[in-house]
This record gives C-alpha cells, structure tokens and sequence, in this order.
C-alpha cells in the first residue's frame, strides 16, 4: 500500500512550488504498472486505510447502478444510491477535539463561529464507482509521457482524464484539479443564495451553458493543446442582472494564451470585451462575497501565487452528496441562519492531496493565502480554506460532488462559501428547486456560441 503523507502544517513539507516546475514529470514503467492495481487508473490509492475506515476501492459501478431509476442526459435531480445509510457518528463542537487531526483549520473555525448548530453526519465512506476504460488508457498513457510546460503553466499530454495520476510535485496536483475528467457538456438554471449573517437571503438566479473542449468524446485522447473550455452564463436575478449576458474562453496554457471574455449589456445593447475577467473580481449574484476565481474552489490562472504540495492527509469531506440535491429539498429547510442544514450533508473520511497557494510578492488578490483539499478519487477540491493579505482564515468552503450517471464521473454540486468573520454566507449552484437539475452530456453546444456576436443576437 501507498503510504499516506499527513500534513502538520508546523512540520517540514513537500515543498514543490512553481519554481521547480519544469522538472521531469513522466514516470517510470514500473510506477505506470501500479495504475489499475495498487492504484486506481487516475492514481488514488486502491486498498483501505490502516482501520478501515476508508474502504477499498472497488469501482464495482460504471454509470448507473441496476437498482437506480434515472433518466440520462434529462436534468433529472440526483438520485441517492445509498438511500438506507444512516450516519455513523456526528462530529460537534463538543468532541471536535477528538477529530482534530481530520479536520481541516476552516472547519474547526466553523465548530467555533457555530458551536450549537454546526456539526458533521459521519457516514460509512464509499468507494463504488470507476471511470470509462479509454479515461483508464489514457490516463496511463499521460502518467508516462505527460510532462510540464512553461512553468507549470500548461502541460504536453492528452485531453480526456488528469494529466498526472502519479503527482510528483504542486504545479501537477493543481493540474489534475484544473483538469479532471467532467462533463463537456453543462446546461442548468441555478439559483444563488446570498445569506446575512441575520438568516436574510438576497436572491440571484443565473443561466449557465459550459462548453468543456478536453473532455468532448471526439477530442479524447487527443494532444492537449488550443482551448480548455467555453462558457456562457446570463443574469436573471438580481433584476438589474436581467438580459445580461457573459460568454468566456479558457486556455489550455496561461502562459501562451489568456481567458477572454465578453459581455452583452441591455442598457447600452453592445458587446464589449472585458480588459479582466477572474482572479478576485467579484461573481455576480453572490453580493461581492465569491470571486470568479473561487468557483470550483479555485479556476483560472494559477500565476499570482506560488503554489507548495503538503502531501495527503486523510480528511472529512462531503461526498457521495445525493440527498442535498434531491427534488424534494426546499431551501427553507436547507437554508438555515449561519450554514446550511447539516441533515442534507453527508460526510465521508476520505483521503485528500492538500496544496497551498501564497500569493507573491508584487500581486494583488483578496486572498494572501488559499489551501485546497483535492479528493483523491476524482481529482476536485472539495474543501477549501481562505487566510486574508494578514494570514488570518477568512473563509470557509466546501462542494458536494456526486456520481453523475450521465457521464460516468463526478460532478460539482451545490457548494457554500463561508465567511467566518460576519457569519454570512454564499448557497452557490443551487438547484433543489428548478424544475431540472444539470443537464449533463446532452451535447447540445458549440463553439459558436461563445463569440461575442453569438451575444448581440441573444440581446436582441
């Protein structure tokens, strides 16, 4: 078995940052050999932890289980898959202590800010589903030949799954996490919930259309190269947001290329490109409390910090998170004072690669530092921790991601954003009552309709 590494923030680390990324980054034939054995194909460790308590892998689902009623590619909400488990234990701000070591600093802030409210449902983690076999072969085949590029900013490989199942360094960790196998196609209406730290709640609602070029069955396999991703997304609350609309292109590498973007205004009825778009600049609907950068936990050009590997640690985090995003789920039950119901929140002890991103000297971005905790499984940050220019932790945040059966791999779900010092927070993605959840894999768009005329006749 792969030893886990635990990261003791006070202790000597992996210290791989930008600076060493242009080293060697293929592995050897033997370290590509464990892929699918001793490791899974994308590189998590196959067998359990020294207790049990995280299970073997054993992928025994490709999709949709047999005894799962569901609609592909429809919208249809998540379906729970484990509907009769129960939590095992609750962690609360009275036996946190004894979990400390599994906890991340955001979360025991949270016990903290929320001692009689917050807690965890604990319950028996799961590890049940794999990854199509052409995501397998081309992982192993980017294990042997993928290799970093102008400082880690892009890499030589192929699209489709991570580049690096075997991580050797920061700027390979953060690749896996900018690029893990998802949905090329995404359609859903998501409402954003701004919560006061009085329980008040400021409504956003947003049209999203994604466009994910690397992981569009025709490119897998394919070099990685040109363009990541599109995306489109138009305003529907708050009013002054209506019959906006925003379409923006990735790059595959931030050093050859940036992220452009256009926006349509109904005021003026023209399309300008934006000189800026990401880093801290703040996501509509969420009253200034999210940046664009905070999406996913963290999304676009990793350039302004300097990127440090600690490791993996095992971790509670969300996961298996199908309640939450049931059709049933009213948000006046999710939406409670202070964080959301934690009756909709399923915890698992998982193991997590953690990375730290500082910003540097000479750069400006609201946060001076931001930690990641990516599942191992499935490559995605699920929990991040925000410090201000001080070092003093700021915010909180965590995804629920689940199996999506319509594209065999895991989606980001609902996700909060926490501000620890007012007690607001952010209900990002929410969907539990529109009438459709994601759709997913439809592949119904294209790239023509990210251009910025594309915008002037959606104005029209």
């Amino acid at each position: 078995m792969i030893k886990t590494r635990v990261w003791v923030p006070a202790m000597t680390t992996i210290a791989l940052s930008m600076a060493a990324a242009n080293a060697m980054a293929k592995v050897t034939e033997a370290e590509a050999a464990k892929l699918g054995k001793e490791l899974t194909c994308v590189g998590a460790e196959a067998g359990p932890n020294a207790d049990g308590s995280i299970p073997a892998f054993s992928g025994k689902w490709l999709g949709k289980p047999p005894h799962v009623e569901y609609t592909l590619h429809a919208g249809q909400h998540p379906v729970d898959v484990y509907p009769d488990d129960k939590p095992l234990f609750e962690i609360t701000a009275a036996n946190m202590d004894k979990y400390a070591d599994k906890l991340s600093d955001g979360q025991k802030a949270m016990f903290k800010r929320f001692p009689d409210t917050f807690r965890m449902p604990v319950y028996q983690s799961r590890r049940d589903f794999r990854y199509p076999d052409v995501i397998c072969e081309v992982a192993k085949k980017n294990a042997l030949e993928a290799e970093l590029i102008d400082g880690g900013l892009g890499y030589t490989g192929y699209k489709g799954p991570v580049g690096f199942p075997i991580p050797k360094q920061a700027m390979e960790v953060l690749a896996n996490m900018n690029f893990p196998y998802r949905a090329f196609t995404e359609h859903v209406v998501k409402d954003i919930a701004d919560v006061s730290s009085n329980g008040s709640i400021t409504w956003g609602r947003q049209i999203n259309k994604n466009l994910n070029i690397v992981t569009q069955p025709t490119e897998i396999g394919k070099p990685m190269e040109g363009l990541m991703a599109y995306s489109l997304s138009s305003g529907l609350l708050p009013e002054r947001d209506r019959g906006s609309f925003t379409a923006s292109q990735e790059p595959v590498n931030f050093a050859k290329d940036k992220r452009l973007a256009w926006q349509y205004d109904p005021g003026t009825r023209r399309v300008r490109q934006l000189p800026t778009y990401g880093f801290d600049s703040p996501m509509v609907g969420t009253g200034g409390k999210l940046t664009i950068d905070q999406d996913r936990l963290m999304n676009g050009d990793p350039s302004r910090y300097e990127w440090t590997l600690h490791g993996k640690q095992e971790l509670y985090i969300p996961a298996n998170s199908y309640r939450v995003h049931s059709k049933g789920v009213k948000y006046a039950d999710l939406l409670q004072k202070g964080h959301a119901n934690p009756d909709y929140i399923r915890y698992e002890l998982r193991r997590v690669w953690v990375l730290e991103g500082k910003l540097k000297d000479g750069y400006r971005h609201a946060f001076g530092k931001r930690v990641m905790f990516i599942d191992e499984d499935n490559w995605q940050a699920s929990v991040g921790d925000y410090y201000d220019q001080r070092g003093e932790l700021w915010q909180h945040a965590f995804i629920n991601h689940y199996y999506a059966f319509d594209l065999n791999a895991w989606q980001a779900g609902t996700s909060f954003y926490h501000d620890l010092n007012s007690g607001a927070y952010v209900g990002f993605n929410l969907v539990q009552e529109r009438d459709k959840a994601w759709v997913l894999n439809a592949g119904d768009l294209t790239p023509d309709m990210y251009t910025p005329a594309a915008l002037r006749a959606l104005g029209q």
